[in-house]
Order: C-alpha cells, then structure tokens, then sequence
C-alpha cells in the first residue's frame, strides 16, 4: 500500500511539472494581459477618411491633404469623397471597415444618416472622428474636429454690419439672408450665430430684410448649389427691389457670395456688402478687388493637423484628447475639438495670409 501511495505522488508530481513547462515559465511569470482599449495600434495602420464630395476648394485641399500627411506619418491611407450622396459615403465606409482601417475620419454628406455603418465601425473597434462638422443621432463617433460653426455664424453676422456701416454710410439699410444646405449641421448654426447679431438689428429697423424671408428655412441653399443660390437672388431681386437698392447680404460662404454678387451685378444694382467663408482664391481676390466685403477663414491645414494629432496619440495608446467643449448629437455627449475661425477683409487679408504663400500671392 506505501508503495502504491509513493508512485501515486511520483505520479502526480510529475503531470504537475508537465504541466508549468506547457505554462512557457516559472511559476510567477505573469500572462500577457488582454489588449486594452487604449493600447494603440500599428505604426503603419490602415487610416480611413470619408469626404463628402471636392465641390468646393476646402474641400479639394482637405483630400490632398490628408493624402499627403498620412502617407507621410507612416500610415496606410484611403481617402475617398462621395459626390454629396449619401449611400455611396456609406458604401465607401463600410469598404473601409473591411480593408481593416482603425480609424475612420468622417465629414458626412448628411450627418444624421450614417448611424448604422457608423456603429457597425464602433463594433469592429474603430474610432471614429467627425471632420468639420458633427455627426448626429449615432453613438458611433469618438470625437469632431472643427472651427465653432456658431461663432462663424455671428462673425459673419458682424461682418456684415460693419460693411454695411464702413461703405453704404448711415442705415437704414436693405438685406437679404441666404443659409448654406439644411443637410450639413453647420449650416443652421451658422445662420443662428448671424443671426444672434443680425436679429436685433432688425427689430430695432436698422435693417429691413426686403423680401421678409427670415427663416433658416426660407433661406437655405439646397446641396449648398451656387446656382441655386443665383436663382434665388435673381428671384429677391426681380421680385422686391425693382425700385429698391439693395445694401448687403448675408452669405454663408464664398461660392453662393459670388452668385449672390454677379445675380445683383447683372440686375444693374450697386455692388451689396457680402459675407463669405472658406477663404477661396477667387473670393480672396474679389475681397482685394473689392467686390466682396469678407469671408471668414478656416484653413484647412490647421483642421487636418488636429485630426492627424488626434490619430496619433489614438495610434500611441493615449486615447482621444481632452475636448475643447461637448455636444449632445442626439444620442451621446461628443468631445468637440474647436477651433477658432478668422474674418478676412481687405483691410486684414495680408495680415490673415502672412503665413499662407499661395492666397499671399493673389493679394497683388
């Protein structure tokens, strides 16, 4: 019976000594911990990024540029814009979940209609960060970088009043109101910020909105067309100023000023005060020119290098930066990154360009 008990231990012993060297080493060599969320990932990982369409010059510099410094960061890049449609910018993410991307840049076509692909990503792991404007009622989106759309609003707002003030002399002074397209967020906060400036002085009769269109709704600018934008001015112009001068217009950006300028031009009015924004080349050269008062400037470089240094300290394991400020999208609070928007107008244009050669080039 000792004997039995004896090789029963031997026995044991042994199945125990199997079983530590199966274990890779000793005893108090502790596993590898499972991968945390803020672990980070490869230096040379997929980055995905989700344009809305190149239909406007911020646009078109945003795709090369986030081209060209991704690449440069190590990153594999895929950068696609869709044509301001809505199914094929899901159709694009989805491939992007696919390739493996770990983190998705989203300026959305429409921010409210990508919540199904979007949480999809957030499934996979995928931090998802909105560029330029917010993505709504979705709990997937990690973040968005932008300039704050409603103090654009009431710099454009301002800007409007002090070229109303500085070129057509005392008021009272007769004004129309465009909004950018009711699909893009920002478009109704640029419009309530312009209109924070804006409302005052139209109950206290310093402007007279001619046409009485005052609401965003009224005033939006379908797909952001330009030509739309034309058609309505002509419209307000055949319609209400037969007899009347019509003194400023309240743009949301620069390619619907434009249109609302050459609509008054070829009307035979007196160049208006128009606002603007994105700072394009051509409305940069109108405002040296004078033909349009002021736009308001978001460089793209600035907007893109926070949504580069966002992926890296995500690819170095740090997690997302402390936000500026947080939004409700409808479904979560969302960590704002905000950056501070500029007016330009002839007076400031060099002072505004000094660091950018290619608009400080135009100013001559």
């Amino acid at each position: 019976m000792k004997k039995r008990v004896s090789l029963f231990l031997v026995a044991l012993l042994m199945v125990a000594m199997a079983l530590t060297g199966c274990g890779g080493g000793a005893q108090n060599e502790p596993a590898d911990p499972p991968a945390a969320e803020g672990d980070g990932f490869a230096a040379d990982a997929v980055i995905g990024v989700a344009l809305p369409w190149l239909g406007t010059q911020n646009w078109a510099e945003a795709d090369q540029m986030f081209k060209d410094q991704l690449e440069a960061a190590g990153f594999k890049a895929i950068v696609q814009h869709a044509d301001n449609k809505v199914p094929q910018q899901q159709q694009q993410i989805e491939s992007m979940i696919q390739n493996g991307a770990k983190v998705i840049v989203v300026g959305p076509v429409d921010g409210s209609q990508l919540g199904a692909v979007l949480e999809e990503a957030e499934a996979a792991g995928i931090k998802i960060i909105g560029y330029d404007r917010l993505i709504e009622n979705t709990t997937g989106v990690d973040g968005v970088v932008q300039f704050g759309s409603v103090k654009t609003g009431e710099l454009q707002g301002q800007a409007l009043l002090d070229g109303l003030a500085a070129v057509k002399g005392e008021g009272p002074y007769n004004i129309e109101l465009f909004g950018g397209g009711p699909a893009d967020p920002n478009a109704p906060n640029f419009f309530k910020g312009a209109m924070k400036v804006l409302q005052p002085k139209i109950d206290d009769g310093t402007l007279v909105v001619v046409s009485g269109q005052t609401d965003f709704t009224q005033c939006a600018t379908m797909d952001w067309d330009n030509s739309k934008a034309q058609a309505r001015m002509d419209s307000l112009l055949s319609g209400f100023y037969a007899d009347k001068e019509i003194h400023g217009v309240l743009s949301p950006n620069d390619g619907i000023a434009r249109a609302i300028i050459t609509a008054s031009e070829q009307a035979g009015q007196q160049l208006p005060v128009v606002s603007g924004l994105d700072a394009e080349n051509e409305s940069v050269e109108w405002i040296w020119s004078g033909r349009q008062y002021s736009t308001v400037a978001k460089p793209t470089d600035v907007l893109v290098n926070k949504t580069i240094e966002i992926i890296k300290s995500l690819q170095a394991g740090n997690g997302m930066p402390a936000p500026d400020t947080t939004v409700n999208n409808g479904k979560k609070d969302v960590g704002v990154y905000e950056l501070p928007p500029l007016v330009v107008t002839k007076e400031n244009a060099k002072e505004a360009f000094a660091n950018d050669p290619g608009r400080l080039e135009l100013l001559k």
